[in-house]
């Protein structure tokens, strides 16, 4: 018996991956619920998130992708990853654009599936830390501050909600201003497990990055493309 803690909804259509899935869950301490399709699952978390979902994407009802849609809707920090057929690219990238923070193909490892768990429960904890950070755990450009042990994002002083593959994603850009990083890279950056997925997928969550920090300020424009090549993280010129 292991000694995580967490409370863990697994949403599958398919009896056995439900059992199979939450007893495994349960041999390492975490807590389980176990819902058969979207429908069921977002009646009962709406208003009660776990603190971390596995979701099937094709499922009766309400799918996975919807479900996901709208736990984003509540939560950008929710732990979210996607059960998926390793055929179905198409819906496995639109999940990770609509804001999942990983994938299993089926059929997948239970270890594999344990491992991905603790690492996003173990961010999760570190964003909800309320210790203040290490200097050294800090980037900072221009009004940009990451927080790299607790995956959080500022700017100008204001928080904004990224979900784990976007901070992967603007990390990776701000560890480097004024490289470029090819589209590759930041998907090396973001899925470092074998992916199945294409690299056009790096376009969109830049699309969600940048909206998100111009909600906060229009002007907003750090984030470069550079055609044909990928992207950049410009600074600031001194004034």
């Amino acid at each position: 018996m292991g000694d995580a803690t967490g409370r863990i909804a697994v949403i599958d259509d398919e009896e056995s991956i439900r059992e199979t899935v939450g007893f495994a869950l349960r041999r390492e301490g975490y807590e389980v619920e176990a819902f058969r399709d979207g429908t069921d699952a977002w009646e009962r978390l709406q208003g009660d998130l776990p603190d971390l979902a596995i979701l099937d994407i094709l499922m009766p009802g309400m799918d996975g992708l919807e479900l996901c849609r709208r736990l984003r809707g509540v939560s950008e920090s929710l732990p979210l990853i996607f059960l998926t057929s390793r055929d179905d690219e198409f819906d496995r990238v639109l999940g990770l654009e609509l804001g999942a923070d990983d994938y299993l193909c089926k059929p997948f490892s239970m270890r594999e599936l344990l491992a991905r768990v603790k690492v996003l429960l173990r961010r999760l904890a570190l964003l909800r830390s309320r210790a203040l950070p290490d200097a050294a755990d800090c980037l900072r450009l221009d009004g940009l501050e990451l927080d790299l042990a607790r995956y959080t994002v500022s700017w100008s002083g204001r928080e904004v909600p990224l979900t784990v593959t976007e901070f992967q994603i603007l990390r990776a850009l701000a560890r480097n201003p004024g490289h470029v990083k090819t589209r590759g890279q930041l998907m090396h950056a973001a899925y470092p497990h074998d992916a199945f997925v294409s690299e056009r997928t790096i376009d969109s969550h830049i699309k969600r990055i940048r909206r998100k920090f111009e909600a906060m300020d229009t002007d907003f424009a750090a984030i470069e493309t550079v055609h044909g090549l990928g992207y950049r993280y410009r600074v600031r010129a001194p004034a």
